[in-house]
């Protein structure tokens, strides 16, 4: 595996560059569009340490920051603004690696933009959508209205989810799930939103759990 290369990307005139990291294993066999989420950048320790399990599977990485994050602003960017720099990833990540099947995922605030990106137009070399714990209400504040627009994603998805996660509860997204016939639910016992569960180290189960998904495809 070699060591991660840094690139730059134009996302437009207006909103600028932003930095990506690519790590890629020696032979892979697949890519991943990885968008962190809303309080932590590319570079955090999840990010990168699933990126290395990922690469450990044969699976390339393309992580980047959102605009926000990479202007060291403290509010995540408009939904707009998101959607476009994943979009335009999404398009930079084809054409680095066209012969590649690609798949897009996201940690928690990432993966809710990707989603609705894809919920309004999705490229047809995308072959599916992974959740790293799918932010579906806001902390004590239960309810399912931002997965209304899950329905409108044609890509298989899965959702790995911690049953502690303050921001899923677990019979909601099980309601949410079920009610989509291209989802797949993974729950990690104990886990919170941070895939934390007590002294356990669940990266490496996330990975497993993401590339059986992926090969199942």
């Amino acid at each position: 595996m070699q060591p991660a290369e840094k690139i730059s990307i134009q996302v437009s005139e207006s909103i600028g560059k932003i930095s990506a990291l690519v790590v890629a294993p020696d032979n892979p066999k697949a890519l991943i569009v990885l968008s962190h989420g809303a309080g932590a950048g590319m570079t955090h320790s999840f990010m990168e340490d699933l990126s290395i399990e990922l690469a450990r599977q044969s699976i390339v990485t393309i992580r980047f920051n959102f605009p926000y994050m990479e202007n060291k602003k403290g509010r995540p960017d408009p939904p707009a603004i998101a959607e476009k720099t994943i979009s335009v990833i999404i398009e930079k990540a084809h054409a680095l690696y066209p012969a590649l099947p690609l798949f897009v995922a996201g940690k928690s605030f990432g993966g809710r933009m990707s989603s609705q990106r894809l919920s309004k137009e999705c490229p047809s070399y995308v072959k599916g959508i992974i959740f790293y714990g799918f932010p579906l209400h806001p902390i004590g504040q239960p309810g399912i209205s931002r997965a209304d627009h899950l329905k409108n994603v044609s890509v298989p998805l899965l959702f790995l989810q911690g049953t502690k996660d303050k921001l899923a509860e677990v019979s909601l997204i099980e309601q949410v799930c079920a009610d989509l016939p291209l989802a797949t639910l993974i729950k990690f016992e104990g886990a919170d939103h941070s895939f934390k569960a007590g002294k356990q180290k669940l990266i490496p189960e996330l990975s497993c759990k993401t590339v059986d998904w992926m090969n199942k495809l």
